[in-house]
């Protein structure tokens, strides 16, 4: 691995730090509706990251003008992963939504072995996946406390298809490799715009308390704007089966803060869906060391 995508892996690493928060950061901001959520955060991550570009003056500002593709690409990601994550989380225990949303680190996985120019899918790739899908399986199964309601499978849809579009973008994001990841502050204003205005179509207002206005905050900057830079830079220039098998730790330390919280129970059921979901990532990114010749 040369410096370059070295150092670029790495910083991955500070997006899947503040990803370890998004949870319960949710949690904090509970009452206030998916698509208010959604605008309000990237509205602070919008206002944060043009301030830090007007700082630098017109040559940053200019950063924003990039291929057409580039932006929707980023745009339909941001917006349909985090309306899915948000009602997903608003409709299913917060412990088992964020264990199926993440699932799309072994997807990055799988679709990077798929992705032209990748590895070849190796049974390792298919064994890894069965193992992940296992781990989701088992939270289904430990579902009994819950009273039966179209709205609950709704919400286990949604993080599915959370896994599946951020796993997708990711490996996609690699075709936009010159485009300076800047241009995800404009993606962030074009997010928080789209869910003003499905918000104003489909949700009835919430005024937030000091404490949600915190964790509104904390969100706009960290998990939904700082968190996207890095990531974007990471998936561009390093390692993305690395980076997809490195991002288990993000549901691993975010379980923990919940359970740290009061927010989820730290059963043995919760935590061997963990382990086999951590187990697959590790299995389908593992790469044998060639044998050199004497």
């Amino acid at each position: 691995m040369g410096n370059g995508t070295g150092r670029a892996t790495v910083i991955g690493l500070i997006a899947i730090g503040l990803w370890s928060a998004l949870a319960l950061s949710t949690v904090a901001a509970a009452g206030i509706p998916p698509f208010e959520l959604l605008a309000l955060c990237f509205g602070v991550a919008f206002v944060s990251g043009m301030l830090v570009l007007a700082m630098q003056g017109r040559r940053a500002l200019a950063k924003l003008r990039q291929p057409p593709g580039a932006w929707l690409l980023a745009f339909t990601a941001i917006f349909l992963y985090h309306a899915f994550y948000f009602f997903a989380r608003a409709a299913v225990p917060p412990a088992r939504a964020s264990l199926i949303a993440y699932l799309w680190p072994l997807l990055i996985v799988l679709f990077s072995a798929l992705a032209p120019g990748g590895d070849r899918l190796q049974p390792r790739h298919l064994a890894g996946a069965a193992l992940g899908f296992a781990g989701a399986a088992l939270i289904f199964m430990a579902r009994q406390d819950e009273p039966a309601q179209p709205v609950h499978m709704a919400g286990y849809l949604a993080a599915l298809g959370c896994a599946v579009i951020w796993s997708g973008y990711s490996v996609a994001n690699r075709r936009y490799a010159q485009v300076p990841s800047e241009m995800l502050i404009g993606v962030c204003g074009a997010v928080a715009l789209a869910g003003g205005a499905a918000h104003r179509l489909f949700e009835r207002g919430v005024a937030p308390d000091a404490a949600q206005w915190l964790a509104i905050l904390f969100l706009g900057v960290g998990p939904t704007g700082l968190a996207f830079l890095a990531w974007d830079h990471a998936t561009k220039r390093g390692n993305v089966p690395l980076l997809g098998a490195l991002s288990y730790f993000a549901p691993l330390m975010s379980i923990l803060l919940l359970v740290m919280a009061g927010q989820a129970q730290a059963s043995v059921v919760l935590g061997f869906s963990v382990a086999l979901i951590v187990a697959g990532a590790m299995l389908a990114s593992y790469r044998p060391a060639k044998k050199r010749n004497c």
